[in-house]
């Protein structure tokens, strides 16, 4: 039976060896191999899949802390926006009493104005109606007297004609007042 398996013509065929010593030496080979694989290429195998399991988790360790921060300034930045909001609309408040103010100053400085343009101007047209009435009196006074005097005939003394033109224009100043 040894011989049937040697001769390469048993279930196995030609992948049976001729030597026994093959099949030794082809073991120890291969469990020298074996071995070397797994002190020395297995290790790299599992520090470089060491590495790159850390890197990735760095990597997302990096990834969350980045995203934290970028939260953290993102609230830090709509708080801020909140707070600036607030602010524009405390000074627009404030601009509005202020120039709700100026407005009302204004507007006050200007009545103050009119009215006094107003008086002044009563007080002008008062002086300038006493004006003219003095100046008509005199006038009035004098072409009456002349007129009288061309009438009768002689010429008439001016104190007289003054008194009776004073009282003449007084009366009529008290029937334009009674109106």
């Amino acid at each position: 039976m040894i011989m049937i398996l040697l001769d390469g013509t048993g279930p196995l065929g030609p992948l049976l060896p001729e030597h026994i010593s093959e099949l030794v030496v082809g073991l120890v080979l291969f469990g020298i191999i074996i071995f070397v694989v797994w002190k020395v290429i297995v290790p790299r195998f599992e520090k470089m899949y060491s590495d790159r399991t850390d890197e990735i988790r760095g990597g997302i360790e990096r990834a969350e802390q980045a995203q934290d921060e970028a939260a953290k300034a993102l609230a830090v930045y709509k708080e801020k926006l909140a707070h600036a909001d607030d602010e524009a609309a405390q000074i627009r408040d404030a601009a509005k009493a202020t120039g709700a103010q100026i407005e009302a100053e204004s507007r006050l400085k200007a009545e103050e104005e009119a009215s006094r343009i107003v008086n002044s101007a009563r007080v002008q047209v008062e002086a300038e109606k006493s004006l003219a009435m003095e100046d008509l009196r005199k006038d009035v006074g004098s072409m009456a007297t002349t007129l009288a005097g061309k009438i009768l005939g002689e010429s008439l003394d001016d104190a007289s004609v003054k008194k009776t033109v004073d009282s003449f224009i007084g009366s009529l100043n008290q029937e334009s007042t009674k109106k």
